[in-house]
């Protein structure tokens, strides 16, 4: 894991940063950090799956949110698209540039979360790099799964005729964006803690019992139109039937679209055959994870949202955007 042009900032020379921080999170093929690369052999028999996602402070996470929490998000959604993918976590890359305004004892925190969710998550750190930046806080990371050969999920395989499932309940992130942002109550804390932590879907064993997969981190209706069009479908939710917390319920229906259309959630959107739903159940009761039938593959294409009623809903927002 290398480290570059630190100016003088207070934080300790290059190397020693590195070791004190970050070098008691390497693992097995990090060659203790000492080296530009890490060296492993993937399990025998499997085919690696390669994620990777940006945090930006003040995009992605709030400037007062505590370091541990940074670091923990930071993994957790890298996670999540192994999950969505059916994959084990194996290692991860990490790359920061790093702001004079933070000092070695906030990345101490934000390694302490990492330590805590690599022992939750069986993953350890392989290497990446540090540099210095004059904007805000980037932190980058770069996931490595595996999963058996042929059985990973892909958004572009769902058909006509599948269920729309998805895992967990839908739009916690975005209300608790929200209420980090003192927007709406949150007085226990719930939505909050459900936007700083989401909860990666690992371990669910779908590859032979979903059609297609992905995890939902731009927005319910969006990333849903993402596989109906790589699959060559169209998709039809029943907005009352989406999966809502007792803390989102509680305050009131007007916030349904904001949870449609809201991102960070970080659960599964998963086409299944009629066929398989049984099993489907089964995976995730063993997993303690509950999933639920939001609406179904059609043939015709683009994404439509039906009331209660049956009418379509037209939503100002359908999901978040990553271009400028």
């Amino acid at each position: 894991m290398a480290c570059r042009d630190l100016p003088d900032t207070g934080l300790p020379a290059e190397f020693g940063f590195i070791a004190r921080i970050f070098r008691p999170l390497a693992g097995h093929g990090a060659l203790d950090l000492r080296d530009d690369a890490a060296v492993f052999t993937p399990p025998p028999g499997r085919q690696i799956v390669i994620a990777a996602d940006a945090m930006v402070e003040s995009v992605h996470f709030l400037p007062d949110d505590p370091a541990e929490t940074v670091g923990r998000k930071l993994l957790r959604c890298n996670l999540s698209d192994l999950a969505g993918m059916d994959a084990t976590p194996l290692g991860y890359l990490l790359t920061v540039s790093m702001p004079p305004a933070r000092d070695e004892a906030w990345f101490a925190g934000f390694a302490t979360g990492l330590a805590r969710d690599q022992q939750e998550f069986g993953i350890t750190l392989l290497g990446g790099d540090t540099t210095s930046t004059t904007g805000p806080l980037v932190l980058s990371l770069t996931v490595l799964g595996h999963v058996a050969p042929g059985m990973a999920l892909r958004r572009n395989t769902a058909r006509v005729g599948d269920g729309l499932w998805v895992t967990g309940t839908i739009g916690d992130g975005a209300m608790g964006l929200l209420a980090r942002r003192g927007e709406i109550a949150d007085r226990d804390g719930y939505l909050a803690g459900r936007y700083q932590l989401p909860r990666p879907r690992l371990g669910l064993a779908l590859g032979a019992v979903a059609s297609a997969g992905m995890d939902v981190s731009d927005g319910l209706v969006q990333d849903l139109g993402h596989m109906a069009r790589e699959s060559g479908v169209g998709a039809v939710i029943h907005a009352a039937q989406v999966p809502l917390s007792p803390a989102v319920r509680a305050l009131g229906p007007q916030w349904l679209p904001t949870c449609l259309g809201g991102g960070d959630d970080y659960e599964l959107l998963l086409a299944v055959p009629p066929g398989h739903e049984a099993l489907l159940r089964d995976h995730a009761a063993r997993q303690g994870v509950s999933v639920t039938r939001i609406g179904q593959v059609v043939a015709r294409a683009g994404v439509r949202v039906l009331d209660a009623s049956g009418a379509e809903m037209v939503l100002a927002r359908r999901g978040w955007s990553h271009a400028m």
